[in-house]
């Protein structure tokens, strides 16, 4: 069985998501192939806003940037004197020696202190370049928090976490090396041009007259290595989602015997992100050498013509030397530029991605007057709902019904019926475009959201428990409990005994999502967190589905208990598990089409009927 080709694979992994339905934990991300950013110079002045935090470190680290240019330009023209005391044979030998030695030594003075200024300037930027990263971290972690369920369904994780690493990273990389070299280069040029034309205007022009040269090639191969360093961003992107997708899935990959198309697939995706790194590795690394062979040109050049104007008597010998130095010094800046375009064109494209992420919509925010204050008893009503993920796909369809505090209502029905989606809007995950969700007579839209969701505690199929230890991960739940609350949650939950046969007790390290524990387990601390919450609503999304009967009844134990004077909403496959709700919607293509008791709705032999009887399964 063949593997997906590339090209589907990197549609898969790098394009929106698939369109229509509910959106899930897709492989595919939510953004489209990496392009050239839209404006390079709003990048870069984003940039710079998180450095100009610290701008007083910064403009020290430029005094002394100053400070350590000026002594090398300084020590070069300190040559020329030093050149000519030496070629001037109009001196006795002993007046050149000591003409020489204190010229020597003014000039080891004036590098030593080009030295310490360099040091001090290093040492600086370091430090502003490490706080901007931590900012850049801090801010892009910070608005993943802010962003709607919507995006988490969409996006892949790779992707995601290759902002946070790969990119973030480059930024650093740009803002440790290459900030500096371009402001340092920048004066560099400026002042050895100063100093040059000082020296010897006639040298200047021809040294000058290159310099289109090197723009141009700079410009032609700066092009083609941003557009495949961004290309390289992309799929780099690519194979860290297929990467973190393949090991989350690894135990499905060996039920079915994928190993080897994961291998065929990944090794597609390597070979495509080592075709692309190539290139722009290529393009980035052959700019040094084409400019510096172009420089050695020039270089030549400008030698050649001053010893010729030296020979005619028009210029002095110390004088040329110095020239010579100015000469390697002014491509110095634009080679060293060129040695750093890989890093800032991979730093842009690495910027363009994060930011990206950074101006995503996050939720609406709460109105002025949001209640947050207010107990909530549980009185939960749905009014002629209509709500559909994508505009051109409804998946309720004006959707009405009623649960009275403590009350416990089901849903059953199909895959993809909308069971889930009903949750979904009450917990306003979406918000809805039509009708109106109602909790205790408010509209949902005018609670605060994090005290809508406090006062909602789910239980889902899939489980997630966080590195730390057992006791950590029911207080999840809430915060603030007490360590006596949280065993007695766990008592609540059914939790308690098993806990206790752990190594350390509720000390117990969790790690890896709980993998030392089963499924059913697990479970339990789910339900165990969501008693701890004390939340007056309760959603149960096919809490036992993925657990077997003996300890299924054991978690409907700990569910009976936590339902207890609480408002509950049950998602299940298995129709026994709501037998004893008050009342049973059952679902079909977003609509209800059956609501009653168990018994009402067996009475009515429809759909209810076949799938508790089995004449009908479940799709």
């Amino acid at each position: 069985m063949a593997g997906r080709n590339l090209e589907e694979l990197q549609k898969r992994y790098n394009s929106s998501a698939k369109p229509g339905g509910r959106p899930g934990r897709q492989p595919w991300g939510a953004r489209g192939p990496m392009k050239k950013p839209a404006n390079t110079k709003a990048i870069v002045k984003r940039l710079f806003g998180y450095i100009m935090e610290y701008r007083w470190r910064m403009a020290l680290a430029i005094v002394c940037l100053f400070a350590s240019t000026g002594a090398s330009m300084a020590g070069s023209y300190m040559l020329r004197p030093i050149v000519n005391n030496v070629a001037n044979g109009d001196l006795d030998a002993a007046t050149r020696i000591a003409n020489l030695g204190s010229g020597l030594l003014v000039l080891a003075l004036v590098y030593v202190c080009g030295i310490a200024c360099t040091y001090c300037q290093s040492r600086l930027m370091i430090g502003v370049s490490q706080n901007a990263i931590e900012r850049i971290r801090n801010d892009l972690f910070s608005k993943l928090q802010t962003l709607p369920v919507r995006f988490y369904d969409t996006e892949n994780n790779g992707e995601v976490m290759s902002r946070f690493t790969n990119d973030v990273d480059n930024i650093g990389m740009m803002l440790d090396n290459s900030l500096m070299s371009i402001i340092q280069g920048s004066v560099t040029l400026v002042g050895t041009f100063i100093m040059m034309v000082y020296t010897n205007i006639w040298l200047t022009l021809i040294t000058v007259a290159f310099t289109p040269i090197f723009m141009k090639l700079g410009s032609v191969i700066g092009g083609a290595s941003h557009k495949y360093y961004s290309a390289q961003q992309a799929a780099l992107g690519a194979v860290n989602g297929y990467i973190e997708e393949t090991v989350n899935g690894q135990k499905a990959v060996k039920v079915f015997n994928h190993e080897e198309i994961c291998k065929e697939e990944f090794g597609s995706l390597n070979n495509d992100l080592r075709d692309k790194q190539m290139k722009a590795s290529f393009y980035g690394g052959i700019m040094g050498p084409i400019m510096g062979n172009t420089s050695q040109i020039s270089y030549s050049v400008t030698a050649g013509v001053g010893g010729v104007l030296c020979a005619l008597g028009k210029f002095d010998i110390g004088g040329l030397a110095v020239f010579v130095n100015y000469a390697r010094q002014f491509s110095q800046p634009i080679n060293t530029l060129s040695m750093q375009v890989s890093t800032i064109f991979s730093a842009l494209a690495g910027a363009e991605r994060v930011f990206n992420i950074m101006d995503r919509e996050p939720e609406a925010p709460d109105a002025p007057d949001a209640i947050d204050d207010t107990p909530i008893r549980g009185d939960v009503v749905l009014e002629h709902v209509t709500f559909g993920y994508n505009p051109d796909k409804v998946i309720l369809k004006d959707i009405s019904l009623y649960a009275h505090p403590g009350q416990k209502i089901a849903f059953v029905g199909s895959t993809g019926a909308g069971k889930t989606t009903v949750t979904n809007l009450l917990n306003r995950f979406y918000d809805i475009a039509e009708g109106s969700i109602t909790i205790d007579g408010v509209d949902i839209r005018n609670y605060k959201r994090e005290f809508l969701r406090r006062n909602i505690a789910m239980v889902l199929q899939d489980t997630h428990l966080f590195t730390g230890t057992v006791m950590e991960n029911i207080r999840y739940g809430r915060l603030d409990a007490t360590d006596e609350e949280v065993i007695e949650a766990a008592k609540m939950a059914s939790a308690h005994s098993f806990i206790m046969r752990l190594s350390d007790g509720y000390n117990t390290r969790i790690e890896g999502d709980g993998a030392n524990l089963s499924q059913g387990q697990r479970q339990l601390l789910n339900i165990a967190r969501a008693a701890i919450s004390k939340a007056p609503i309760l959603v149960l999304d096919e809490a036992t589905s993925s657990v077997d009967t003996r300890t299924e009844r054991h978690i409907e134990r700990g569910m009976d208990r936590l339902m207890k004077n609480r408002t509950t909403f049950v998602i299940a496959h298995r129709l026994s598990t709501v037998r004893n709700a008050n009342a049973i919607m059952v679902l079909e293509h977003g609509v209800i089409i059956e609501r009653g008791d168990h018994d009402a709705l067996l009475e009515q032999k429809g759909r209810y009927y076949e799938l508790y009887t089995g004449k009908k399964e479940l799709d």
